[in-house]
């Protein structure tokens, strides 16, 4: 019983960092990098578009974006 105690928080712990994510080496990985965060703010941009200027929503994950 106090093993199982033991075991849950270190779960919480581990299950709440991070994937490990090595950074690019190659110029072909740089490029994919890149054009990926191009790709996401793009679609972050089209997303801001839509939302209500007005809400929470678009108060939360359109700081910055360009309108």
């Amino acid at each position: 019983m106090k093993s199982s105690l033991l075991i849950l928080p270190a779960l919480l712990v581990l299950g709440a960092c991070a994937a490990y994510e090595p950074e690019p080496v190659s110029v072909y990985q740089w490029e994919r990098k890149v054009e990926q965060l191009q790709r996401q703010d793009a679609e972050r941009e089209r997303l801001c578009q839509t939302l209500d200027k007005e809400s929470a929503r678009y108060e939360r994950e359109c700081a910055g974006v360009k309108s």
